[in-house]
């Protein structure tokens, strides 16, 4: 009769079903379905065990899943057993399902999207640009405790954004799912004095990944000097994030409701990077807009100013913002009425200045005016364990702009990754990890090897003597390419990044030598 019932048993408790005798050694287990599952036999189950000896019912944790229960009846010489097992199989992999998916629904709802468990605590939690928010980790919220307690959906305030509304949705009775409008309601909330279109940081230190010591200690001396006012030199190869890090100052700072302007000193012509700077008035130069233009350093005011690559500024134009740094004031091109500004200077270069004001490339006394403040960005190469986490975080940035649903990708791709030296640093990852995206069919959910751009697999294509030798997936396309990219990054190191000679040396025009680097990500 025993044996009979646990078919129906295990059906109604959505688990396992077992009879043991009275040494709780299992006789019969079977599942949901009525099947016996064999490979419990004989093996003895202690709580089954310790209901004979004391000869009454009990409930305890099951021995097959740790977060399944079971309950024991002792009838005669045998003892009855049932456990949830399937179900807590179930509830734990629905968990990881929800939690995989909280950065699309952050991203999708426009807000905060978290997981909690039963007395309202944060498992999981994610913010609208698919980054995990370590803030609130971990922390209890009690309204999701309340609708843990109550098996009912709570909309009240959010617990992590003054001013917005948030849903907290109980799951199962282990878990529940939360999300916020946080976006709506930092746009309402942001009612202040509009700045020009540049002039904006989107960026904070909440967004720069890693945790690697070399990177982390970087982080938390940006974040030390942040509420200054000091200039500060960023200091970093290409691709490294040396504006992430600016941005980040910045929002961090007093002056974060203010305008950040950023500006290419390597980008702009010396024609333009003067007027640029320090605008024009009406009629100062042949094309001169009606009015005249403020420049940025007008429009950076009471904000903050990010010369990027100013290791590019010519001399005279050195000259000229010493003086804008010293005065705090500016004087327009054509004008003679000097106007007196507010505004923090970030400056960066990747070239090494103390050579430059060696060699008479750089003002002397403008370096120790913008080196106040000295911040190392380490490239990518040193900090090599951060990959697999940069990977995910650009898989989450990626997926909802291609239409896809990658989760991760494989741990042979990975060391593979782990293993190239990354020249081209966090933005040559990126471009890596949007390639490998972009080469994943739709109903995959996994980077393989042979996603990866070629160039990069082609280490795989070289034999033991250093001969380039035929690899599956690579292509002469690739092997030229990356031929390419190898001499140009040789040219440049001969004549010190600068370009005008680099192009003369390749015999190319400075327009091909632009356009080769910016296909080959060099920097340009």
């Amino acid at each position: 009769m025993l044996l009979q019932a646990l078919p129906l048993l295990a059906a109604v408790t959505e688990g396992f079903a077992t009879v043991t005798d009275d040494g709780g050694r299992r006789l019969r287990t079977v599942n949901s379905k009525g099947e016996e599952l064999e490979e419990y036999r004989d093996s003895v189950y202690d709580l089954a065990k310790e209901s004979a000896r004391l000869q009454q019912a009990m409930i305890g944790p099951s021995q097959i899943v740790e977060s399944a229960l079971a309950w024991t009846v002792p009838i005669g010489a045998y003892v009855l057993s049932c456990s949830n097992v399937e179900r807590a199989k179930r509830e734990k992999s629905l968990q990881k399902s929800l939690e995989k998916a909280l950065p699309l629904i952050a991203n999708v709802v426009g807000g905060e999207s978290v997981l909690f468990d039963r007395e309202g605590k944060r498992l999981a939690s994610y913010n609208p640009n698919g980054t995990i928010n370590k803030q609130f980790l971990h922390k209890i919220s009690d309204y999701a405790k309340r609708a843990m307690e109550t098996d009912e959906a709570v909309i009240d305030e959010s617990f992590s954004f003054g001013g917005a509304m948030a849903v907290r949705i109980p799951i199962t009775h282990a878990f529940g799912l939360g999300f916020n409008n946080e976006l709506t309601a930092k746009k309402s909330k942001k009612l202040m004095e509009e700045v020009q279109k540049f002039q904006y940081a989107r960026y904070s230190f909440s967004d720069i990944v890693g945790e690697h010591e070399a990177i982390t200690r970087v982080i938390h001396q940006a974040e030390q000097i942040a509420d200054g006012n000091s200039t500060v030199l960023i200091y970093g190869e290409t691709g490294t994030g040396k504006e992430l890090f600016a941005q980040s100052i910045h929002n961090a700072s007093e002056r974060r409701n203010k305008p950040f302007v950023a500006i290419n000193c390597g980008a702009l012509p010396v024609s333009l990077i003067e007027s640029t700077l320090f605008g024009y008035v009406d009629g100062a130069f042949t094309g001169a807009k009606r009015g005249g233009a403020p420049g940025a350093f007008e429009m950076a005011d009471r904000g903050t100013i990010f010369l990027d690559e100013i290791s590019e500024m010519e001399l005279n134009l050195q000259s000229k913002l010493l003086r804008v740094l010293q005065e705090r004031e500016v004087t327009r091109i054509g004008g003679s009425k000097p106007l007196w500004v507010d505004v923090r200077v970030l400056a960066s270069t990747n070239k090494d200045m103390g050579k430059l004001v060696a060699g008479n490339k750089f003002r002397n006394d403008l370096y120790f005016r913008l080196n106040v403040v000295q911040v190392n960005v380490p490239p990518l190469r040193d900090r090599i364990s951060d990959i697999p986490l940069l990977t995910d975080n650009f898989i989450r940035k990626y997926n909802p702009l291609l239409g896809k649903y990658v989760l991760e990708a494989d741990q042979e791709t990975l060391t593979v990754m782990q293993d190239y030296t990354w020249p081209g640093n966090i933005r040559e990852l990126q471009n890596c990890v949007e390639h490998a995206l972009n080469m994943v069919e739709r109903d995959q959910q996994t980077i393989m090897l042979h996603h990866l751009p070629p160039y990069i697999r082609q280490k795989n294509g070289i034999s033991s003597r250093g001969e380039r030798v035929y690899c599956p997936g690579i292509t002469l396309a690739s092997i030229m390419l990356e031929t390419e990219r190898q001499v140009i990054e040789t040219a440049l190191q001969k004549a010190n990044g600068k370009r005008k000679e680099t192009a003369k040396m390749l015999g190319i025009s400075m327009t091909t030598l632009w356009r080769k680097m910016q296909t080959l990500n060099l920097g340009a």
